[in-house]
């Protein structure tokens, strides 16, 4: 009797030990789903294009390969003449995240000119880069980019209605 005791006792350790096992394997990979970089993304969360235009537009608009040259060109000028006020930016985003976590408000209402004018500036920046690229698209090419975008507008303001 005792023996068929210690032999019970025994499969259940073994099942126990087969379950913390298993449940330890999910969870590892679980996490290094969640920590290896999306479908599409950078470590950083980022696309990975960088620039105005990403393949899937590109695509969308059937563009040749001189104009996909010709957007990487502009899109690389772009970020060259533009880095030291991308950076200012992200040091003021980066600044006014850290007053938020502190519950620093003089600090956000200090910052809140230097971000309102900034993100107009980035907006200005913006406008004069995507008329760069509309000049390189042929007419029909720049009449499916500004349907593509009122669509993206649409859900935009669609899912911006939803919360």
């Amino acid at each position: 009797m005792d023996n068929a005791s210690d032999n019970d006792k025994e499969k259940i350790s073994m099942n126990s030990k087969k379950w913390i096992t298993g449940i330890a394997v999910l969870a590892v990979s679980a996490s290094l789903a969640i920590a290896a970089p999306q479908e599409g993304k950078a470590w950083d969360g980022h696309r990975g294009h960088r620039g105005f235009m990403g393949e899937k537009l590109a695509a969308k608009l059937n563009l040749t390969d001189t104009q996909k040259q010709q957007i990487k060109d502009l899109n690389k000028q772009f970020r060259q003449d533009n880095k030291a006020f991308f950076q200012s930016f992200r040091q003021t985003m980066k600044d006014a995240r850290a007053a938020k976590e502190a519950n620093d408000t003089a600090k956000l209402d200090a910052l809140k000119p230097t971000i309102e004018a900034q993100k107009a500036q980035m907006k200005q920046l913006h406008d004069g880069q995507e008329a760069k690229v509309l000049s390189v698209l042929t007419p029909d090419q720049q009449a499916q980019y500004k349907a593509l975008k009122a669509e993206w507008a649409a859900k935009r303001a669609a899912k911006q209605g939803q919360r």
